[in-house]
């Protein structure tokens, strides 16, 4: 017998195994629990504005200049009056939240419950808990005036890609988009420019979506510098865009 004669057949979902059954009715339920991480997010988050959403790393160990420089944009910006928004974990996070505990704004941690890797860190003043990696990447684009990302892996770049993704295609408002870190940074920019650009995978003019910076003071006055002329307070046209993440 092949491998596509054993496939379960499933014209007569009462023919389902009981385990199965039992499995699909608490699959059904599980959309409950989304929406209740959703809720309390949104209504421990929603006064928390201004705020900076930074990535990076959670394996960037306390020695390192990485972790040193997180902690000095992150003070920066909690002493401008910005909330700091991290993962709540260790590593770029933990440097991010420390940072802000410091200064004169709120630290706030999302943090995602995993198997390995993942705890919380003690500098968070408002600390948010997610079973859902979705529902925590929602909460970091909805609530952030401007993005930091830090050098980092996996986890990082799938954060950058989401909120590029998010601001191109118009699911929510131009923000900042801000990669720290030249050196890191560079190779991959310069792909962006010579592949995605000239394989007409992205427009030349989304490229403007990303800004490069290397010094902490910089990237405060580079978010100072996009508010200008239109203040931090969402239009109404903005508010209504949230609604669709």
């Amino acid at each position: 017998m092949s491998l596509k004669d054993k496939l379960p057949q499933y014209s007569d979902p009462s023919m389902a195994t009981e385990d199965l059954q039992q499995w699909r009715t608490r699959e059904s339920w599980r959309v409950f629990e989304i929406m209740a991480e959703f809720v309390e997010a949104t209504e421990r988050l929603q006064p928390i504005q201004p705020a900076v959403s930074i990535f990076g790393s959670a394996r960037t160990p306390v020695s390192h200049p990485y972790y040193k420089l997180t902690e000095q944009l992150a003070r920066l910006l909690s002493d401008a009056g910005f909330a700091v928004i991290s993962g709540g974990g260790p590593g770029i996070m933990e440097a991010a939240n420390k940072g802000a505990f410091e200064g004169k704004s709120p630290s706030v941690g999302l943090n995602i419950q995993l198997p390995h890797e993942q705890s919380g860190n003690p500098y968070q003043d408002i600390s948010q808990s997610f079973r859902h990696f979705f529902a925590r990447k929602v909460m970091f684009v909805k609530h952030a005036t401007a993005y930091v990302v830090m050098p980092g892996g996996f986890g990082t770049l799938d954060e950058l890609s989401e909120a590029l993704t998010l601001i191109q295609t118009g699911k929510t408002r131009k923000i900042p988009v801000i990669l720290m870190g030249s050196s890191f940074w560079g190779g991959m920019v310069e792909w962006f420019r010579s592949t995605l650009v000239n394989e007409g995978m992205i427009a030349a003019h989304d490229m403007n979506l990303i800004q490069v910076i290397d010094e902490p003071e910089q990237v405060v006055n580079a978010i100072f510098d996009f508010y200008e002329t239109r203040g931090f307070e969402m239009s109404p046209a903005e508010r209504e865009m949230q609604f669709s993440l």
